[in-house]
């Protein structure tokens, strides 16, 4: 009886050192490790670490472990291309090209794999079914950052460019403000991304404009690498570049 006490103690040990969890930040009441039970969803983790009801949740992200891997590759891709690149510009003398590559490879090199997913963490949202809400795996993340009243300007820019949120400014409008390199970005296109991972190519000259194109607060807009003017061009960089940077949203705020 005695030993058969001992085993069951050390089967109930057991499970609970292997119980699922994930662990959530930034602007929330409960942070820390939120026991998942089987089957968990965003909206069994949410209601324990109850997020402020006056955060800024289109920032959350969802960082997961499963795509660790995916996103590693992207990174590797965008700096292969950016050596591309570099190389290029090299080989037809753009030498303010050529600095501007080795400047973005250096700035992707330093931006973690995240493993972030693009997902709705509203918790209002999720919880009347308008969100979906995803099935949630051991090792997961939630972070909840809190509202940035600025939207960056980055790629072919002299230095990455940080203005103050303007409500119904359009996303082209910022670039005025920022000291763009003329010969070294492409001036038909830019990239909107939204603080909740969403990227969109916007056109931006007089025969492709796009209206309404608002970034909000936090949002990132990269202004492209031109590289059609090389030969090979490396035509996937821009949207690569920008789909990698735009899973660096969710660490603005720990």
């Amino acid at each position: 009886m005695k030993r058969l006490r001992v085993l069951s103690a050390c089967l109930m040990l057991f499970a609970g050192a292997s119980q699922a969890a994930v662990t959530v930040s930034g602007d929330v009441a409960n942070p820390g490790p939120v026991d998942l039970p089987p089957g968990g969803r965003l909206t069994d983790v949410i209601s324990e670490a109850v997020p402020n009801a006056e955060g800024y949740w289109l920032a959350g992200a969802l960082l997961r472990q499963s795509l660790l891997e995916e996103q590693t590759r992207l990174k590797v891709g965008v700096l292969f291309d950016l050596d591309v690149l570099q190389r290029m510009a090299d080989l037809f003398d753009r030498p303010s090209r050529k600095a501007l590559a080795v400047r973005m490879a250096e700035d992707v090199r330093q931006m973690p794999v995240t493993g972030r997913q693009i997902a709705d963490l509203d918790p209002v949202a999720l919880e009347v079914g308008f969100a979906r809400n995803i099935r949630l795996d051991d090792g997961d993340r939630l972070i909840y950052p809190r509202r940035v009243d600025e939207v960056e300007v980055l790629g072919a820019v002299a230095g990455t460019c940080r203005l103050p949120y303007q409500p119904l400014l359009e996303a082209r409008e910022y670039l005025s403000r920022c000291v763009l390199l003329e010969d070294d970005a492409d001036a038909d296109y830019l990239w909107l991304i939204q603080p909740n991972g969403v990227t969109r190519r916007v056109g931006i000259a007089h025969w492709n404009r796009e209206s309404g194109q608002f970034p909000v607060a936090g949002s990132k807009i990269l202004v492209p690498l031109k590289n059609d003017d090389l030969d090979p061009p490396v035509p996937e960089l821009n949207q690569q570049l920008a789909e990698f940077i735009a899973t660096q949203l969710a660490e603005v705020v720990r």
